[in-house]
């Protein structure tokens, strides 16, 4: 998508210079990635602690190993 957009041309240099891109349009992608994926994560982390949530990671560890070998009996041989 083109836009037109008016940014200081300061922090477009500061940006090239951090993410060490040369093409301005990678850097503010590189930039919108951070910036969202940071949020998200702030928005998971606000989560703690007001969502139950029984994880028990052996058990689900132990029922993969049973689907893995269960795969390889069924598995024919080449």
């Amino acid at each position: 998508m083109r836009a037109t957009l008016d940014i200081p041309d300061s922090l477009i240099k500061d940006l090239l210079r951090v993410t060490g891109e040369k093409k301005k349009t990678r850097a503010i992608c590189m930039a919108l990635d951070d910036y969202i994926r940071s949020r998200r994560k702030e928005k998971l982390l606000a989560l703690s602690g007001k969502i139950e949530f029984d994880l028990d990671w052996q058990k689900m560890e132990s029922m993969e190993l049973e689907g893995m070998k269960a795969r390889e009996t069924h598995r024919k041989p080449r």
